[in-house]
């Protein structure tokens, strides 16, 4: 299944987990397939990275072909009490390490903005 991914993804994610989970596995053919998806699945196995990258992956491919434009691509809703953690874990440090990835591999990338209701974007300019 990370044959689906840009390369520049795949690569950062073999170099930073190695091998998908089982959730990641089972989960990203019917997310990329625009299906609804429930994984169920316990905490710690990667469900929520399981829809945020094959998410920024999408975005990542349509931000490289043409600039995104300036709109809501991705509505994330989670429980508050797992919110901060889901984000920092599972979308900031991703696009952080993507882009880091991105810079030493002299390729060129979307801007992709994070934006959390009531406390603006997350940084003044692309977090990718």
């Amino acid at each position: 299944m990370l044959a689906r991914f840009h390369p520049l993804v795949r690569q950062w994610f073999k170099e930073t987990f190695g091998k998908p989970s089982d959730p990641q596995r089972k989960g990203w053919p019917a997310i990329a397939s625009g299906a609804h998806t429930l994984i169920l699945a316990p905490t710690g196995t990667g469900k929520t990275l399981a829809a945020f990258l094959w998410e920024l992956n999408e975005l990542i491919v349509r931000g490289i072909k043409e600039p995104l434009p300036n709109a809501v691509h991705l509505l994330y809703i989670s429980p508050l009490k797992a919110l901060n953690n889901d984000i920092q874990r599972n979308l900031d440090r991703p696009l952080a390490e993507l882009r880091n990835f991105r810079r030493s591999e002299s390729e060129s990338g979307p801007g992709i903005l994070r934006r959390q209701p009531g406390r603006g974007c997350s940084e003044n300019r692309p977090t990718f």
